[in-house]
């Protein structure tokens, strides 16, 4: 629920900026732009890094305010969590999840097999191209960008993208967009994976090993318990910190906490030093 709040909230800034004239003083407006610039009650400016990194590999000139926005994303992600972006703002992330509560309600099998590693080298293909074509690659064909344009600014072609996605996820691979393919995803994940502090703790005294986290998790690969059990928590950056496990788990041994606060009890516990 706390995720939904937060994705339609997003959007709701944006809608009501646009739509309903939302401002914070007289003819500054509360946020305008879209998830890959925008600007937040005229002072704080924000930008897409992986969207900026695009953009820089193709030689263009990147604007002052357009790489102070990066920066600023990009160090709230980092330490946050930068698949946070992923589960709790990112718009597709509504069409996917209803895709795979569609696919376990009624039981439709994944006949096809992707490496979850695949995603990677779509990152890596995305900025070949920018810089071969001279324009972000990825940000011509996001889905993102066009749900969240198709959402504030009316249907169009965009929609055909969304439920693209949507039937991909339902009928030919679980968790394909997010889990596989998205290189923001793969972006984000790189970026978090040593320095977010916001994790999902890990009790192996608790612990029964009954698998039910693994059941609700779209990274189930996360949930390694030979690396939970040296350091204490979901250690890889491919979590997205959605909290799914945390609510299920019937021995309440996985938590949100911060990373301080873990590596602290892990010495205390004598458990040793993280790696």
């Amino acid at each position: 629920m706390l995720r939904r709040l937060s994705q339609f909230g997003v959007l709701l800034l944006f809608f009501g900026t646009a739509h309903w004239g939302w401002q914070v003083a007289k003819d500054v407006p509360l946020l305008i732009g879209n998830l890959s610039a925008s600007e937040f009650a005229g002072l704080f400016p924000m930008a897409d890094p992986f969207a900026t990194l695009q953009i820089f590999v193709t030689g263009h000139l990147l604007q002052q305010k357009v790489i102070i926005g990066a920066l600023i994303v990009l160090a709230f992600y980092a330490l946050v969590g930068g698949r946070v972006y992923c589960a709790w703002v990112c718009p597709v992330n509504l069409v996917t999840d209803l895709a795979g509560w569609l696919r376990q309600r009624f039981g439709i099998p994944a006949p096809t097999y992707l490496g979850r590693n695949t995603r990677y080298f779509v990152l890596a293909a995305a900025l070949v191209l920018s810089a071969l074509m001279g324009v972000a690659a990825f940000e011509w064909v996001s889905p993102i960008g066009m749900m969240q344009r198709e959402i504030i600014f009316g249907l169009g072609l965009g929609f055909q993208a969304l439920l693209a996605i949507f039937l991909f996820d339902l009928l030919i691979l679980k968790h394909g967009w997010c889990g596989h393919l998205c290189p923001l995803g793969a972006f984000w994940s790189v970026v978090g994976r040593r320095t977010a502090q916001v994790r999902v703790r890990f009790d192996r005294t608790t612990c029964t090993h009954c698998g039910d986290c693994a059941k609700v998790c779209p990274e189930p690969q996360v949930l390694n318990l030979k690396r939970l059990d040296e350091v204490g928590y979901v250690y890889s950056g491919e979590c997205s910190n959605c909290g799914r496990c945390t609510p299920v788990c019937p021995e309440g041994s996985l938590r949100f906490d911060l990373r301080p606060l873990i590596r602290r009890h892990n010495i205390e516990a004598g458990k040793g030093h993280e790696q």
